[in-house]
């Protein structure tokens, strides 16, 4: 059993209920998933992912597209009930990545190449970025990537921003050695 659904059996094994606005979910706390290449190619080969629309929405947040109506253009319509556009969220800091890739293939700098989406609980947002950090160091010519996320979907948003990363790691020219979550809260 590859390591994201061993993630989803102990969320079920040993997850804590709790009731919010949206419904019931069961989840975990200060979970963290390391995945070195192989896990990826596990991850990706049993677990059925809209891999072309997601490329497409990694290229839109990139290019610091906002409005929903072109990311349904692209087929893309899981932002509709945002409304019109998407206030304070993904886009916000996935524009700034490719500057930092370039930087990163430019200078091949081992730490402090970052974003950081500084949101706070009173900011407005149709819809709070999950994935809040992102990390780029490089160690003995590698790429490890460390994410950090404040809520996690595990079986519909967790599944899309592994594959996220694995896209942003592919821009950099160094091989990945690992993509690290650390899941504040992970649930289903």
């Amino acid at each position: 059993m590859n390591k994201y659904h061993l993630l989803l059996e102990k969320i079920l094994e040993k997850g804590k209920v709790q009731e919010n606005k949206k419904g019931g979910i069961t989840y975990l706390l200060d979970e963290q998933l390391k995945l070195k290449p192989g896990d990826l190619l596990e991850i990706f080969e049993s677990h059925g992912i809209a891999r072309n629309k997601l490329k497409t929405e990694l290229e839109l947040f990139q290019s610091g597209e906002r409005l929903t109506e072109r990311y349904r253009e692209k087929g893309i319509s899981w932002w509709d009930y945002c409304g019109p556009i998407l206030v304070n969220s993904y886009p916000t800091y996935f524009e700034q990545l490719p500057d930092l890739i370039k930087k990163i293939n430019k200078e091949k700098r081992n730490s402090k190449n970052y974003v950081l989406f500084l949101g706070k609980n009173d900011t407005e947002s149709n819809q709070q970025p999950c994935l809040s950090l992102i990390q780029f160091q490089l160690d003995c010519g590698k790429l490890v990537i460390s994410a950090y996320q404040r809520s996690s979907d595990a079986s519909l948003g967790l599944p899309a921003d592994v594959f996220h990363l694995y896209l942003v790691s592919r821009q950099i020219d160094l091989p990945l050695k690992s993509i690290t979550l650390n899941l504040d809260n992970v649930h289903i």
